[in-house]
């Protein structure tokens, strides 16, 4: 029997001319440094001065930064790396430079923001954690459908089935592993659906999506508005997991509280995003799926069932994201609300194509995103001068930003959204 190979090719196709991405990238940076390095600074209370304690409060070991100081020296530090890019010599470190501007921008905004307050960054990064758990699933979830070659875009109808599931379950259960099993029942069931209708009657993907985030929406809505909210006590008030501290790694600085001292669900994601990561490129499982996503007449060729093994991937995504939902309502507030994923499918998406179609990489994303909303939330708490609303819209411009910036730049799974008949 033949062999079938799947090369991974380049992400990025190469930019000729002056205006390289690099240097579109370093114009970028020296624009955001120049508003730090001379806005913030001047915004920022002269003498005063912002906290960072690397525990879960503001008592503690950690460091002080001169408001003023602290925030021109990390603009200063953001121009520097966009020139070097712009400078057209530091193509090759475009990542490593990406990565110093945005952290120097951010700790340069949080100079000025968090003074003369205390920031705990234990506690921050509890929040972003659970902030990007269902990001992270919903991402996961993408991953392997449109590493098949199925666009999901009903992660959003899947994580919202998953909680309302896992909600109305875990309630009339009196269980929390009772919701779970449910919620993954409930985003499995959306999957279904994207399964049969795209892969057997050959529905356009991306209407399909939209059009089962709705149905989902409708669904969820209507069973919430006649169960739910007139009987709270019977079905909208379920147990919630119990946050699970491992001994000596929760007490490691920064980390420690937000990666060991979690719920069953960020266990759960850690070890989801290993498994699928390695299977997907270390495992024959993987090989077929990446052959599938990408050639799939030639997988065809070489005896890979095609359409089953689609069938399986989405069916096995829908799990996923069902659980990633069930982190909203058993994982954390113990109640269902109408449309209380707010967009957090989409957001996922835009992970999954930020973090380049990589379990990894989408995590990396989620969390990124993750960190946007944990900031809008502490900078409100401790009255921000920036409006409330601007900054529960950091999430989005991050989206949008992200989105943006990398479209055309990427390359999808070739075969990503086309059906697949066997001639």
């Amino acid at each position: 029997m033949a062999t079938l190979t799947v090369y991974d090719t380049p992400a990025v196709a190469p930019v000729t001319g002056f205006w390289t991405r690099a240097r579109k990238a370093g114009l970028v940076f020296v624009v955001l440094g120049l508003v730090a390095a001379v806005g913030f600074t001047m915004l920022a209370k002269s003498g005063s001065h912002a906290r960072f304690s690397f525990g879960e409060n503001v008592s503690g070991a950690g460091v002080t930064v001169p408001a003023r100081a602290g925030a021109a020296g990390f603009g200063v530090l953001c121009v520097l790396a966009g020139a070097a890019l712009l400078a057209g010599r530091a193509d090759r470190w475009l990542r490593a430079l990406t990565g110093v501007a945005l952290g120097a921008f951010v700790l340069s905004l949080l100079s000025w923001q968090v003074a003369p307050h205390t920031m705990p960054l234990g506690n921050m990064g509890q929040v972003t954690v659970k902030a990007a758990l269902p990001l992270v699933l919903g991402a996961l979830a993408g991953v392997l459908c449109e590493r098949t070659g199925v666009i999901n875009v009903a992660i959003e109808g899947q994580l919202l089935t998953g909680a309302f599931a896992g909600a109305l379950v875990g309630t009339m259960a009196a269980s929390t592993w009772a919701g779970l099993v449910a919620a993954a029942v409930g985003g499995l069931f959306i999957a279904l659906l994207l399964a049969v209708l795209a892969i057997r009657y050959l529905v356009d993907q991306v209407v399909l999506g939209v059009v089962l985030n709705v149905f989902a929406l409708g669904l969820t809505g209507f069973l919430f508005t006649q169960l739910m909210q007139p009987y709270g006590d019977r079905y909208n008030n379920p147990p919630v997991f119990p946050t699970w501290r491992i001994p000596v790694l929760a007490d490691i600085p920064v980390l420690g509280p937000a990666l060991f001292a979690t719920n069953v669900f960020g266990y759960v994601a850690i070890v989801l995003v290993i498994v699928i990561h390695l299977a997907l490129f270390r495992t024959r499982w993987g090989l077929r799926t990446r052959a599938v996503g990408e050639h799939p007449t030639a997988a065809d060729t070489v005896g890979i069932k095609v359409n089953l093994t689609r069938y399986r991937n989405v069916l096995l995504a829908g799990l996923v994201a069902g659980i990633g939902g069930a982190s909203l309502t058993i994982g954390d507030v113990g109640g269902f609300n109408q449309n209380m994923t707010g967009g957090k499918g989409f957001i996922a998406l835009a992970a999954l194509i930020f973090g380049r179609w990589s379990p990894v990489g989408a995590m990396l994303a989620a969390l990124l995103f993750g960190f946007c909303e944990a900031l809008g939330t502490f900078l409100s708490n401790n009255g921000s001068p920036i409006p409330s609303e601007f900054l529960s819209m950091l999430p989005y411009v991050a989206t949008i930003i992200a989105v943006a910036g990398l479209i055309g730049r990427v390359r999808a799974p070739a075969a990503d959204g086309q059906p697949y008949v066997k001639g």
